[in-house]
């Protein structure tokens, strides 16, 4: 499995976070801390399943607790802002890389994946690892990145 793209997509991200100000979100939409949080929360489940793949360990991922509202409030931290957020993604999503760099054959190991994100992602099914974290990096995180940059206050 080939993380050049991944890290591209999370290198996007993050530069759209410490590039400008925020504003608020649409209605039911998550904010930009809340955005995040979930995102450093999801490479912590993806963390487990792809450590658990390498261990050759049988497991699931289910993304449910990262995406619902009240856990993600849950997770947001009381003191700290948008650069800490953001240093967190950047460690959780190195981890993630760091491993993903390990997997070779083992991105064909077939995992049980549960991932909705509003309408426009919805898994539930049994997917090689390599293909569930393909999605991760080329819809997950860009459908992320499109809902920072309509929350900007200073387009560029």
């Amino acid at each position: 499995m080939e993380t050049a793209e991944l890290r591209r997509a999370y290198a996007d991200l993050l530069a759209e976070v410490d590039g400008g100000s925020f504003g608020p979100p649409p209605p039911g939409e998550l904010t930009v801390e809340e955005v995040l949080v979930h995102l450093a929360a999801n490479d912590e489940l993806l963390t487990e399943a792809t450590e658990a793949v390498l261990a050759g360990s049988p497991w699931a991922y289910y993304d449910g607790q990262s995406t619902l509202r009240p856990q993600v409030d849950a997770m947001l931290p009381r003191d700290g802002g948008l650069p800490e957020l953001a240093a967190r993604l950047r460690s959780t999503s190195e981890r993630l890389c760091a491993l993903v760099d390990r997997l070779g054959p083992e991105a064909e190991t077939p995992v049980d994946s549960h991932l909705r994100e509003g309408f426009e992602l919805h898994i539930e099914e049994s997917l090689p690892w390599g293909r569930m974290l393909d999605i991760h990096g080329r819809i997950h995180l860009p459908a992320h990145l499109e809902q920072l940059r309509a929350m900007r206050t200073d387009v560029r």
